[in-house]
């Protein structure tokens, strides 16, 4: 239950900004809600299935210290990735001719291969013998993050500034990857000058990341714009019916 709840967790902070829940925020002005969380569902069974797998099976032919390591610098880099943010790009929002669930899971299944969260799946699934239970916490971490994108993104923009909930996400990143490194690490490379250079590279890549080249704005854009197409789309509604 431990890995399960690790992995869910892991999942919830890693995908809020993400692409694919921007992606679902922007599915979501289109289509009704239940068909873009079965799309959701269905994508990421799939691709979190390959991607537990993969870590399943480096895990087994790495050696222990090796995969902590590296699932550590992994953490380092989400945490950055998560900081600086992610961009829908246009062509990811076009629509596939096929019905609402099925368009909703091909657009979600391509945009997640190579994404923040299906890469932290991999490292959670090399670190952990039981792929079941990483595979049903990372499915049900996307859909937690996901349904709240989707249902409650527009809230939290108006009640909290986007830039706290990717620095507090990306916090606690770097967080769990600097504790696991500096349990991973030999007690050689744990010496005042390594944990001090180990900082101040940090300092410059959180500066990069966050600060410099930082993408803002674009999760409340789609948010607050969803909801506005669906207000539209109900007096629509409203007006026809009253004609």
């Amino acid at each position: 239950m431990a890995s399960f709840i690790k992995a869910l967790l892991l999942v919830v902070v890693a995908e809020m900004g993400d692409k694919t829940q921007l992606l679902a925020m922007a599915m979501a002005s289109k289509y009704k809600v239940k068909h873009v969380m079965m799309g959701v569902l269905i994508a990421t069974v799939l691709n979190h299935a390959v991607a537990v797998a993969v870590g399943a099976y480096l895990g087994a032919v790495i050696p222990m210290n090796i995969v902590k390591t590296v699932a550590a610098v992994s953490f380092l880099a989400f945490g950055l990735w998560t900081i600086r943010g992610d961009k829908l790009d246009d062509d990811e929002e076009k629509k596939v001719r096929f019905g609402p669930i099925v368009t909703v899971a091909i657009a979600f299944f391509i945009a997640e291969m190579g994404d923040k969260t299906q890469l932290m799946t991999v490292s959670i699934a090399a670190e952990n013998s039981k792929p079941l239970l990483i595979l049903l916490g990372t499915t049900a971490g996307m859909l937690v993050a996901d349904g709240i994108g989707v249902v409650g993104g527009a809230w939290m923009c108006r009640h909290i500034p986007e830039i706290y909930i990717k620095w507090v996400a990306g916090i606690i990143f770097m967080f769990f990857g600097t504790l696991t490194l500096y349990n991973a690490l030999p007690a050689l490379y744990l010496e005042p000058v390594y944990i001090v250079l180990f900082l101040a590279v940090m300092a410059v890549l959180i500066y990069l990341f966050g600060v410099k080249f930082a993408y803002y704005g674009q999760v409340c854009d789609i948010a607050l714009s969803g909801q506005e197409v669906s207000a539209d789309d109900a007096n629509n509604k409203t007006s026809e019916s009253i004609n």
